[in-house]
């Protein structure tokens, strides 16, 4: 049973990926593609939590946290430079 409940969130994950892949690209402004760049990130990060534990590897959590921790520098640089410029 949690095998197929963890089978449904990654089916869901993946068409909300989707979905902000089709804002990043489509986006009408920079600030619109920098919000679907988190999303997209984030949707990943939780993608890479569910394929750790159907292959019961904990690495994978290193993985993930790490490149949480990369995302969100790069969201912090890339709205400064939105801001006012580096």
């Amino acid at each position: 049973m949690g095998n197929a409940l963890f089978s449904i969130a990654a089916g869901i994950a993946l068409i909300a990926l989707v979905t902000a892949a089709y804002r990043f690209f489509r986006g009408p402004g920079a600030v619109d593609r920098v919000i679907a760049y988190d999303v997209l990130t984030i949707i990943s990060i939780s993608l890479i939590a569910v394929i750790s534990y159907l292959a019961r590897r904990v690495i994978y959590l290193d993985v993930a946290i790490v490149y949480g921790l990369l995302s969100f520098l790069g969201v912090i640089i890339v709205a400064k430079y939105l801001e006012r410029g580096l």
